[in-house]
């Protein structure tokens, strides 16, 4: 009689055991669907504003009076988003000209154009003999903005072989007085 009770616990033993690893694997995959499910939302996250950057050529410095300087400029898209537009703007404060896109579009300041490509031209006419500061600013529909500073010196000296003239003071600081 003694062992067919120890037969009888040791089967229950090992009923007991399944039944509680069983338990123990239903609440583990429970808990892991739970912590997967409660990360999720009904709504789709879609990114609508990448960064952008204005990259221009090099642009000279020095422009003599009724002079055209043209600055080539490229905008660069970290990602894109179908909907969004681009608008062109300047202030020039500093000095006097006229700045115009490629297509022919004579910029007033401050009023917004609209960009339409990504590669474009400015052309800039100085209209004084004085020095000539601008910033040209780039927004996009989402509220970023980037700016291009603008600095142009009087170009009336020019050397003997029709390049630019002797550096300024101002250049020599620049440069650490070499050119």
């Amino acid at each position: 009689m003694a062992g067919r009770n120890e037969c009888i616990t040791i089967k229950n033993n090992e009923q007991m055991r399944k039944k509680i690893f069983n338990i123990i694997w239903v609440m583990g995959v429970l808990a892991l669907a739970v912590f997967c499910l409660s990360a999720c939302d009904n709504e789709l996250y879609i990114q609508t504003a990448y960064p952008f950057k204005l990259e221009t050529m090099p642009i000279p410095g020095r422009v003599a009076k009724g002079q055209t300087v043209e600055i080539r400029c490229m905008l660069v898209r970290q990602g894109r988003f179908a909907n969004t537009r681009y608008s062109i703007r300047y202030f020039q404060y500093d000095g006097a000209g006229v700045l115009r896109m490629d297509d022919g579009t004579v910029f007033k300041p401050n009023d917004r154009y609209p960009l339409n490509k990504e590669e474009f031209r400015l052309y800039y006419t100085s209209a004084t003999t004085d020095a000539q500061k601008l910033t040209v600013t780039v927004e996009s529909s989402d509220g970023q903005a980037q700016e291009l500073e603008l600095s142009f010196n009087n170009d009336t000296k020019k050397d003997e072989s029709g390049g630019q003239g002797n550096s300024s003071r101002e250049d020599e600081r620049h440069f650490g007085g070499r050119r």
